[in-house]
């Protein structure tokens, strides 16, 4: 019992002494546990909407102010017949689109069945089902206050017909199965090479000062650039094999479909590694032990999964939330993985995500090069 006390002793007296420990110890539980209160939410709101309405009467504008009122739904555009239908959706804007058909209202009026069609986005099955269980309530409500505004309900009851009816039908696109693997293998793969580059990497330099070689490496005639492009490479080849064993699993055993080119993704990968190692790295140049560098890196991690879109939907999190995913890396790997997995996307689709992630390469190595402290 006495080795033990002062084994504890030791230990307790070894961590308050480390200065950069402490605020680690502390301050993470208490910021991780503010971000996971407002970005860990399974709630599904603030829907993007696109109605077409083909009838352009007045019983359908007033079903389209429905949805404008509602909490759930963003009303995002507004086409008539002649527009391109679905272009919202196609592009990623809407999660759903609904349109109204011609003859709508003098359907309502004459008590003949109508149909409004419904298509979802389907990629995240568990929002697409409840998006759509969303709109039919609406729907169904409308119903009920239209059959009793013009007297249907009773007059179909005297004719031993059923009340008037709306045949509501729904497409899933690019997950037709609302099968959850297909969302959620793309985004845990991203997440998996993720962790790996960042965490070796963070590790790599603080190793050296530990064990002492870095005063070896410190006086040899390399570059500070070339120093840190040689700590790169090794793990950028890890990464890229672990992506391509990642994309096989995905096929043979997940089923996941491919619909767009592995070019573009491989292509974002090549850039997207040199953000996360060059992070892993700017961190191992910044710490002094192994524990104080993988505190940092879990905890920079931790923080992009929480708003990176791979569990929840980034529009259901609040609007500073929102704001702070646009500096998260993880994020636009998961819109690419996606997007060109899931939907096919194109380069062009792609390109504001090249740009950012490239901008994000640059800056994070040159910071790295520079926090790398090199004495002759």
């Amino acid at each position: 019992m006495g080795g033990l006390k002062f084994l504890l002793e030791k230990e307790f007296k070894q961590i308050f002494r480390d200065k950069g420990m402490l605020p680690l110890i502390f301050m993470m539980p208490i910021l991780q546990l503010c971000v996971l209160s407002f970005a860990a939410t399974f709630d599904v709101k603030n829907i993007n909407i696109e109605i077409a309405d083909l009838d352009n009467s007045v019983l359908s504008q007033q079903l389209i102010g429905k949805y404008e009122a509602s909490k759930y739904f963003n009303l995002i555009s507004f086409r008539h017949s002649t527009d391109n239908l679905g272009e919202g959706l196609q592009e990623g804007e809407v999660g759903i689109y609904l349109e109204i058909p011609k003859d709508f209202e003098k359907d309502i009026v004459n008590e003949i069945p109508t149909s409004i069609a419904i298509k979802v986005d389907a990629i995240d099955g568990m929002t697409a089902g409840v998006s759509v269980s969303y709109a039919q309530t609406i729907i169904q409500d409308f119903r009920e206050e239209i059959g009793e505004r013009y007297g249907i309900k009773e007059t179909a009851i005297a004719k031993g017909q059923l009340p008037l009816q709306f045949n509501i039908s729904n497409q899933n696109w690019y997950n037709k199965t609302l099968n959850y693997k297909f969302y959620m293998v793309p985004g845990l793969l991203v997440l998996l090479v993720s962790m790996i580059g960042m965490f070796l990497t963070s590790m790599n330099i603080v190793k050296e000062k530990e064990i002492g070689t870095i005063e070896q490496l410190n006086v040899t005639p390399i570059s500070k650039a070339e120093f840190i492009l040689g700590k790169l490479t090794p793990f950028w080849l890890i990464g890229m094999f672990v992506l391509t064993i990642g994309l096989l699993v995905a096929k043979l055993f997940f089923s996941v479909p491919m619909v767009g080119s592995l070019v573009i993704v491989y292509s974002f990968a090549i850039i997207y590694l040199f953000v996360v190692l060059g992070l892993g790295l700017f961190i191992s140049t910044l710490a002094d032990t192994q524990q104080q560098a993988m505190f940092i890196a879990w905890f920079f991690m931790i923080i992009f999964v929480l708003l990176s879109g791979l569990f929840t939907p980034i529009e259901n999190m609040p609007d500073w939330a929102q704001k702070i995913t646009l500096l998260n890396p993880v994020r636009y790997f998961i819109e690419v993985m996606r997007g060109v997995l899931l939907k096919g996307a194109t380069w062009s689709d792609v390109k504001n995500n090249f740009f950012v992630i490239g901008v994000y390469a640059m800056i994070i190595n040159l910071m790295a090069i520079f926090a790398y402290r090199k004495t002759n």
